[in-house]
This record gives C-alpha cells, structure tokens and sequence, in this order.
C-alpha cells in the first residue's frame, strides 16, 4: 500500500483543482501525490502542489483520510493555505499525468467537474469531523 497526499484550497467561495487524468472516469482532482522515501506529509504536499499548481502552500489541518482497497492507495487531505507563487507555472514533466489545467473552481460547480453532492456538503460546512478516517474513497464521494 502506498500513501498520497492531497489538499483542499478554498479561496472566495472556490476550490482549487486539477484537470489531468485520474483513476477513475473523472479529468478533475485535488492537487497531490504520492509521499516520496524521506518525506514528511507536509513536505511531499508541498513539494506537489508547486510541481502542479505553481503555488507555494502552508498544510494546515487533516481534513481526512480515505482508502482505494482496489489500488492499495490510502489517501491523506489536508487543509491548505495559499501564501505565494503563481497559479499555472508548472514544471514541464513534473507530474506522471499530463496536466491540462489548474483552476479554481466554485463550489457549485463541483458536482459538474465529477464531485458528489456529499464532498460539497462537507466542503460548504467547513469539513465537520476533520481529523477523521471516512474508510473507502467512495464513502465522500470522491
């Protein structure tokens, strides 16, 4: 089983997400990535939101974790603050999936970009119960 790392921005009502193929039938995720041999979970999250995003980010609080049985993939969330760097400037190749676009995307939105009804539930009430393991990736609509 491996661990990834991934963060939920919320600026002004929008969520920060990525275009770039994903596991599922989906082409939007959270920006995030797999935790490197000698990384923390805050280096790794930081280290892929700027080879993703081009933004420099502070982690803040667990927001949850989840697990993919089928993919022995358990994923963390944090929380995520933006304090510098450029929304886009991407390390070319940086990533293993192509990334077509970083936008910040309002909330209502979500469930057109492949988000349940459920994630923007949490997302809109400020992520009750963060800190919580939710068990399979399914159970948040994710």
């Amino acid at each position: 089983m491996h661990t990834r790392v991934t963060g939920i921005a919320v600026q002004d009502g929008q969520m920060l997400l990525l275009n770039q193929d994903t596991e599922g039938d989906r082409t939007w995720s959270l920006p995030g990535g797999k935790v490197e041999d000698g990384e923390t979970l805050a280096e790794a999250l930081r280290r892929e939101m700027r080879e993703e995003t081009g933004l420099e980010v502070e982690v803040g609080p667990l927001l949850y974790v989840c697990d993919v049985t089928s993919a022995s993939v358990v994923h963390i969330t944090f929380q995520l603050d933006v304090v510098g760097g450029r929304i886009g400037e991407v390390a070319e190749g940086a990533d293993t999936q192509p990334i077509r676009g970083v936008e910040w995307v309002k909330l209502d939105d979500l469930p057109g970009h492949g988000f349940s009804e459920t994630f923007v539930e949490l997302a809109r009430a400020g992520w009750p119960g963060a800190g919580t393991y939710k068990g399979p990736k399914s159970n948040i609509g994710l």
